[in-house]
């Protein structure tokens, strides 16, 4: 750091050329919140179901996501993911299964050719920023379901956790769904953040681990007896 902002290379008086385009970008950040507040306003109450876009159709938790999913729109949930394949593809068939609005927040990623084909073409929504996608599927959701998958699912779970624990949302229901999978984090989470004081008892109590469908939609139902349906913060 000492050799990098020295008399031969002093920190610069200005930003390089090209700075007015970060600028610029604020407006493209404004009209994707503003885009996706009013179309998802409209659309009414999601469950978002997240997990990995690498499992194929084969995959156990593929026929299970679209299993949930498929409950959900019968409780009359619609259903949010990414718009991406694996177990988003699964969760978005099951709403069209079940006759339930089917809604993707699409964003362009290297390993994501196309959205998946079971999202209703009225409720897709294309992003650029993760950000913004991120807002929109915890603000609009009733709901998380939590599936097995990679850092962007492990993301969305601790950015809910984080928002509940600092009451910037109120509680909601975050079912953490296959025990094989997500054991050994709850025990790291118990074992080691909790008993070092890094979160407290109540925290583990945010989310539900389960490996029953059935449990996890009795959970949400469960929850909206005594709650009511709002958009989040």
């Amino acid at each position: 750091m000492v050799e990098r902002f020295s008399k031969k290379n002093p920190v610069p008086d200005k930003y390089p050329s090209g700075f007015e385009n970060d600028i610029w970008s604020v407006f493209k950040i404004m009209g994707e919140f503003v885009e996706g507040y009013e179309r998802m306003l409209k659309i009414g109450p999601c469950v978002s179901i997240f997990g990995s876009a690498r499992f194929p159709a084969e995959h156990h938790y593929y026929e299970v996501t679209e299993q949930i999913a498929y409950e959900l729109t019968k409780l009359g949930f619609g259903i949010l993911t990414g718009g991406g394949p694996g177990l988003m593809e699964a969760a978005n068939k099951g709403a069209q299964k079940g006759k339930g609005k089917s809604i993707g927040l699409v964003i362009k990623l290297p390993f994501e050719d196309e959205p998946n084909p079971y999202i209703d073409k009225r409720y897709r929504i294309d992003f650029n920023y993760f950000f913004a996608r991120k807002v929109m599927l915890v603000k609009y959701a009733q709901a998380f379901i939590v599936m097995p998958g990679g850092v962007g699912t492990l993301d969305e779970f601790f950015e809910s956790l984080t928002l509940m624990q600092t009451q910037k949302i109120q509680q909601f229901p975050v079912v953490l769904f296959g025990k094989d999978y997500w054991q050994g984090l709850v025990d790291w989470m118990k074992h080691t953040m909790l008993a070092q004081g890094a979160i407290s008892d109540n925290d583990m109590d945010l989310f539900l681990l389960t490996d029953s469908v059935e449990e996890a939609i009795r959970y949400i139902a469960d929850f909206y007896e005594t709650h009511d349906m709002t958009p989040n913060f």
